[in-house]
């Protein structure tokens, strides 16, 4: 199982090192990610396995959530069958 992870937000340092430590932390491994600044917006695309999670995917959201309210980011989670579902013509 896999999940798209997307994150928009104004750039700092240590963007990519928090998210990426967030998923560690809850047993998901980056398996693809795309990262771009654009002016000073920071983008970027993970696609994370999460079927060695050590919880669900949805504290996996949670977590993800509090952590761009403090950092000041839009951080969106969503399972990789909804994200097909909802690109699908």
């Amino acid at each position: 199982m896999r999940a798209i992870i997307t994150v928009v937000g104004k750039d700092t340092i240590g963007i990519l090192s928090k998210v990426s430590t967030m998923c560690a932390e809850q047993g998901a491994n980056i398996i693809d990610v795309t990262q771009t600044v654009m002016q000073d917006m920071f983008v970027m695309v993970m696609m994370v396995d999460i079927s060695t999670m050590t919880a669900d995917i949805g504290t996996l959201r949670d977590k993800m959530d509090i952590m761009a309210a403090n950092a000041n980011l839009k951080i969106h989670v969503m399972h990789e069958d909804i994200f097909n579902s909802m690109h699908k013509i």
